[in-house]
This record gives structure tokens, sequence and C-alpha cells, in this order.
């Protein structure tokens, strides 16, 4: 009876350490592709050539440590070992949703996530996706979105928007359809693009509205949520620098971020 113990938590570890290697590894590559992406200018568009063939590499490793814990977390292991691959979740959470923004300009949802997780799994079955994961990594993507448009406004003087909206066609009193200009107002519908500060303030304003009920959880979702006000406070005040003071500085200036930032050592 013993040694079947001994071989069950044997197994037990050995699976854990499985886990979180491959955690491990998933957390890398999600950052390094985040690091390829950080150089990317376009908003709106798919990412040029130069990131996709640099990001090929570390999706297959992705790719491949999914498939090779696939097996180990099926069933009522998918919940006994998910504080172990939670960081590699969030982390590509954060890759897959900042691509997903630079390319299309929205934000990536819960079910498209999920089912990116499931085919990258492999035959062993779907890696769990938790609700709690997909929203951690959508508070980390915001860092990243502010170090894009600091990147930006630093690089080509201005925010980052997105393509302007073709013109559209409106209907005449008898029933014809006639063009519209692009400058041409129309009811009800906003032409000009939105800004990546537009769409800040729309993440911040809807992830400050979640509540959760308290543990770890809540926990990580109050900790990320100053750290997400302070990303969308940075960009706010580096466009105010751009567009007050802008023309006082020398070409080439970048927007300084941390001009509040406090001292964590004080000297004597």
């Amino acid at each position: 009876m013993f040694e079947g113990f001994r071989t069950e938590l044997d197994e037990h570890h050995d699976r854990r350490e499985r886990i979180i290697k491959a955690s491990r590894d998933i957390t890398a590559a999600s950052k390094k592709i985040i690091f390829t992406l950080q150089r990317v200018r376009a908003l709106g568009q798919p990412v040029p050539p130069f990131a996709t063939k640099g990001n090929a590499h570390y999706w297959e490793i992705i790719e491949e440590r999914y498939k090779s814990i696939a097996a180990d977390v099926q069933g009522l292991n998918a919940y006994r070992y998910s504080t172990n691959i939670t960081g590699g979740n969030q982390e590509f959470m954060e890759a897959l949703s900042f691509q997903h923004y630079l390319e299309t300009q929205t934000l990536v949802s819960y079910e498209e996530a999920k089912s990116r997780i499931a085919t990258m799994s492999g035959e062993g079955g779907a890696v769990l996706l938790t609700p709690e994961d997909y929203i951690l990594g959508i508070f980390d993507m915001v860092g990243e979105l502010m170090r894009f448009s600091i990147t930006a406004m630093a690089t080509n003087g201005k925010l980052p928007a997105g393509k302007p909206k073709k013109a559209v066609k409106a209907e005449s009193d008898d029933g014809d359809k006639m063009d519209v200009d692009e400058q041409t107002p129309v009811p009800g519908r906003n032409e000009e693009p939105r800004t990546v500060l537009s769409d800040l303030r729309e993440l911040r304003l809807q992830l400050e509205m979640l509540e959760p009920s308290g543990g770890r959880f809540g926990s990580d979702v109050r900790k990320k949520a100053d750290v997400m006000r302070e990303c969308v406070d940075k960009v706010e005040k580096a466009l105010y620098s751009l567009t007050v003071r802008g023309s006082e500085r020398p070409k080439g200036w970048v927007p300084d971020i941390r001009e509040e930032r406090r001292a964590e050592v004080e000297s004597y």
C-alpha cells in the first residue's frame, strides 16, 4: 500500500515539475515575442515580415510546451496544477492580445484566446485557460500599450492611431445611395480614427468595473489595477508634453515618464 502511495506521489511531483518547466519556457518565449512586437510602429495592419519571421520560432516553442503538458492537465488536474501554469498562461495572453491589438486595434476575446491554446495543445487535450488568467493577461497588456505609445511618440512625434474610416454610403430621401466624402460628418458616427490613448481609457474604464470577490485573484487584480492606472497616466502626460511643450524641445526628444517616480532608497 505504501509503495502505491510512493508511486503516486512521485508521479505527482514529476508532473508538477514538468508543468512548472513548461510554464517558464512559455513565459520566456512570450516575453521575446513582446520584445519584437515593440519594434512595430504601425497600427491596424498585419505585423511586418521581420516580426512574423522573428517570432515564428517562439510561437513554435510555446506550442511545443503546451503539447508536452496537455495530457498532464486534463480533468481535475487542470485545477490541481492551475497555480503552476498560470504564469505561462498570463504571459501568453499578454503576447497574444498585444499582437492582436496591433493588427486589428481590437481586444482579443476570451473564447478566441482559449481556442488558440486548445489548437496549440494538440491531441492530448486542451490546456485550460481560466477567465482569471485571461483578465490578468489583459491587465499586463496595458503596460505594453504604454511602452508602444511612448516609443511611437518619441520616434514619429505623434500618438499612434488607426486608419481613417473609408467613405460610407448614405441614402437620400428618394432611397438612392450616394457617396459621402470622408470629411463629411455623418450623424451618429465618428469618422475620426481611434488612438491608443482612447483605447487605453476604454480599457481602464471597463477593468475598473471589475470587482473580484477576494483571494489571490482579488489581490492580483488590485495590484495590477494600480499599475494599469499609472500606465494610462504616463501616456496622457507624455501626450500633454508632446502637444503643449513639444515645440520647446529639440528634435528627437523622448518623453520622460519617470519624472514623478519616488525614490525607493533614501540617500544620506
